[in-house]
C-alpha cells in the first residue's frame, strides 16, 4: 500500500511536468510526425531520431525526450499502414503484420486490418506503459543495489546479449561491437588527459561524436539506398467505413492479447532482443494455440493482433534499462541516452532516486503519447496513407540534405561531414551485404560505460573472484556464462544439421549414389549383416570346391 501511495504522489507530482506548453507540443509533434514518419516505406525511425537528435539537445530533457519517444513509438503505428495496403512494410518491424495484414486487403478487407492493427498496437503499448508505471517504485528499490560492479557486468551482458542476438552473424557482430567500443576509446582520455589513437592527428583529438558515427550508419546509408533504389508504382485500395470495428474484435482475443503483451514487456526489458523476438514469440504462441491454426499467414486476425501487439509493447519496457541502469539495449535507446548526457541528467540508481518526477513524467508521456496516436489515426487514416505514394529518390534527397545539415550543426565542423560520408558508406555497404550496424553504436555506448565502471570497480577489487562476490554481481556473471553456453550450443547443433544436410545432399545428387546410399545402410542394419554372413560362407564353400 505505501508503494500505490507513493506512486500517487509521483503522478500528481509529475503532473506539472505535462501541463508545460513546450511539452504538449512535443506530444503532439512526436505523435504525429512518427506515424508520419512511419507510413512513409525506407525511412523508419532511426533515420528521423538521428536526424532530429541535434535540434533536441537545445530543448529540456523531458520536451526532447518526449519527440523522440514519440517517434519511437509511433512510427510502428504508421509502419503497419504499407504493411496491410501494399505488402511493404513502413518500418522493419512491421514485417510480420505483412504476414496477415496484406492477404486480409486482397480479400477486400482492408478496413478491419488497419482497424485491428491500431487497436492492437494501442492496446500493447498502453499495457507496457502501465505495468512500468506500477513497477516503477520497486525499480527505485532495486536500482540502488546496483554498484560499479554491477553496471559493469550489466553492461557486459547486454553486449554478449548483442552479439548472440544476431544468428548466423555472430562474428560480425562481435568484431562490430570491438569496433564501436575502440571507436569510442579515440581522442583524449577523461581521467589521464593522454592522446589515444590519434596517430598525431589533431582532428582526431576530439573524438569520433556518437551522433556523427549515427547519422552516417543510419541516416545517410538510408539515403544512399533511397537513392539507389527505383521508384515504386503504388496502387492504394479505398477505405469506407469505421475503424472502430477493431476494439470490438480485438476483445474477442483476450488470451492473446494479454500474453502477446506480456512477450513485448520482458523482451523489451532485455537489451539486445527487442521487437523481433517478441513477435516471433507471441506469433508462434497464437499460431499453436488457435483452433484455426492453417489461417495463419492467409489473412488471420489473430496472427495480426499478435504481431502487433507485441512489437508496440516493447518502447516503453526498452526505457527500462536505459532509466535504471543507463544501459540502452538497442541503437534508437542509445541515440536517447545522448540527450540525457547533453543536459547532464545521468540515467541510472540515482535517476530513480533523485529525479523519480522525471521518470514518471516520462512514462504518462508514452500514455498520453498512444492516446493521441489512435484518435489521429482514427481521423486522418484516408488522407495519410497518400505519403506512401512519395517517390523514393525524392526521399532520398531530403534525407540526404537533413542529414548533412544536422552533422554540421553539431560542432560547425566539415571534417565531421566527411566522417559522416564515411560511415554512410559503410553503412550502405554492410546494409547491401545484410550484415549488422546496430552493434557499432551499442559498444560505442556500453564500451564507454564498461570502461569508467571497470575503473571505479578495480579501487575496490583485491582478487577476480571479489568481483562476483555480491548476489547481484554473481547472478549478472551466471547469466552472461549461461547465455554464451547455450550459444555455443545453438552453433553446435546448427553445425551438425549442416553437416546432415550436406551428407544428404551430396548423396542424393544422383540416383547411382542414392542407392549406394541405400545399399550401405541396409548393410548395416542386424539382417544386412546377417545376409552378409551367409554370403561370406557360400563364397568360402565354392572356394573349397575349386
Amino acid at each position: 500500500m505505501d508503494l500505490i501511495f507513493d506512486f500517487l504522489v509521483q503522478v500528481q507530482a509529475s503532473s506539472n511536468y505535462l501541463a508545460r506548453w513546450d511539452v504538449v507540443l512535443a506530444l503532439l509533434v512526436g505523435s504525429v510526425g512518427g506515424v508520419i514518419i512511419g507510413a512513409i516505406p525506407g525511412v523508419g525511425p532511426a533515420v528521423a531520431i538521428a536526424i532530429l537528435l541535434p535540434a533536441t539537445f537545445s530543448m529540456d530533457p523531458i520536451v526532447g525526450l518526449t519527440v523522440l519517444l514519440g517517434i519511437y513509438g509511433s512510427s510502428m503505428y504508421g509502419g503497419s499502414i504499407p504493411a496491410i495496403l501494399i505488402n511493404t512494410p513502413g518500418t522493419a518491424v512491421n514485417a510480420l503484420t505483412t504476414y496477415d495484414g496484406f492477404p486480409m486487403t486482397t480479400r477486400g478487407e482492408a478496413r478491419r486490418a488497419l482497424s485491428l492493427a491500431y487497436s492492437s498496437s494501442f492496446f500493447g503499448g498502453v499495457f507496457s506503459v502501465m505495468c512500468l508505471i506500477f513497477f516503477a517504485p520497486v525499480l527505485a528499490k532495486v536500482a540502488p543495489m546496483f554498484g560499479s560492479r554491477e553496471i559493469f557486468l550489466a553492461a557486459l551482458l547486454g553486449i554478449v546479449l548483442v552479439v548472440t542476438a544476431h544468428r548466423r552473424h555472430t562474428l560480425i557482430a562481435a568484431a562490430m561491437a570491438c569496433f564501436g567500443i575502440w571507436l569510442n576509446t579515440i581522442g583524449l582520455h577523461s581521467a589521464s588527459y593522454s592522446k589515444r589513437y590519434t596517430f598525431d592527428q589533431s582532428w582526431l583529438s576530439g573524438g569520433v561524436n556518437l551522433i556523427v558515427v549515427v547519422l552516417g550508419l543510419f541516416a545517410l546509408s538510408q539515403a544512399f539506398t533511397l537513392l539507389h533504389g527505383d521508384d515504386d508504382k503504388v496502387r492504394l485500395t479505398k477505405l469506407k467505413g469505421s475503424f472502430f470495428q477493431g476494439f470490438r474484435e480485438l476483445a474477442r482475443h483476450p488470451r492473446i492479447a494479454g500474453v502477446s503483451a506480456s512477450f513485448g514487456v520482458i523482451m523489451g526489458m532485455i537489451p539486445g532482443v527487442g521487437e523481433f523476438t517478441a513477435q516471433f514469440m507471441s506469433y508462434t504462441y497464437a499460431q499453436k494455440s488457435s483452433k484455426r491454426p492453417e489461417d495463419f499467414g492467409h489473412g488471420s486476425s489473430e496472427g495480426l493482433i499478435a504481431a502487433e501487439t507485441a512489437n508496440n509493447a516493447v518502447p516503453a519496457a526498452a526505457m527500462v534499462p536505459l532509466l535504471a541502469l543507463g544501459i540502452p539495449g538497442e541503437a534508437l535507446t542509445a541515440m536517447m541516452l545522448s540527450v540525457f548526457y547533453v543536459h547532464n541528467v545521468i540515467p541510472g540508481p540515482q535517476l530513480f532516486q533523485n529525479e523519480m518526477d522525471f521518470v514518471v513524467a516520462l512514462y504518462l508521456a508514452l500514455l498520453i503519447l498512444n492516446v493521441l496516436v489512435v484518435i489521429f489515426l482514427l481521423v486522418a487514416t484516408n488522407q495519410l496513407i497518400k505519403v506512401v505514394k512519395i517517390p523514393n529518390r525524392f526521399l532520398g534527397v531530403c534525407v540526404l540534405i537533413l542529414s548533412f545539415v544536422g552533422v554540421y550543426s553539431l560542432r560547425n565542423s566539415f571534417t565531421d561531414c566527411i566522417l559522416a560520408a564515411g560511415f554512410g558508406i559503410f553503412g550502405f555497404v554492410m546494409k547491401r551485404m545484410q550484415l549488422p550496424v546496430v552493434p557499432i553504436v551499442l559498444g560505442m555506448v556500453l564500451g564507454g560505460i564498461m570502461e569508467v565502471k571497470l575503473r571505479s570497480a578495480m579501487a575496490r577489487v583485491k582478487t577476480p573472484l571479489d568481483f562476483i562476490d555480491r548476489p547481484i554481481a554473481a547472478i549478472l556473471f551466471g547469466m552472461i556464462v549461461l547465455v554464451l553456453i547455450l550459444h555455443f550450443r545453438r552453433v553446435w547443433l546448427d553445425y551438425k544439421e549442416r553437416k546432415t544436410d550436406e551428407w544428404q545432399t551430396s548423396h542424393a545428387s544422383t540416383s547411382f549414389a542414392a542407392i549406394l546410399s541405400r545399399r550401405r545402410n541396409y548393410i548395416l542394419t542386424e539382417r544386412g549383416k546377417k545376409v552378409r554372413g551367409k554370403r561370406k560362407t557360400f563364397s568360402r564353400r565354392l572356394t573349397d570346391r575349386r
